[in-house]
């Protein structure tokens, strides 16, 4: 895994899950910019931003609808 850093443009457009009701603020935020899909704590927007390229994010999605994720196993 190699960590980079990208600039984010102002102009990038979030979005909050329509699942989340604003009460508590524990969501996360997404966006798409190029071939990345963007993801950060919608409570505090000065912290990093986590990248992922379009398709990882788009497995990650599908798996977590399906409720096919596994933990890791605990040593």
């Amino acid at each position: 895994m190699s960590i980079r850093r990208h600039r984010i443009p102002a102009h990038v457009s979030w979005q909050k899950s329509s699942y989340s009701n604003g009460a508590g603020g524990e969501c996360v935020e997404t966006a798409c910019m190029g071939s990345l899909a963007l993801v950060r704590d919608s409570k505090d927007h000065d912290r990093q931003v986590l990248a992922f390229s379009r398709g990882g994010w788009a497995d990650f999605v599908t798996a977590v609808r399906g409720g096919t994720l596994r933990r890791p196993s605990r040593a």
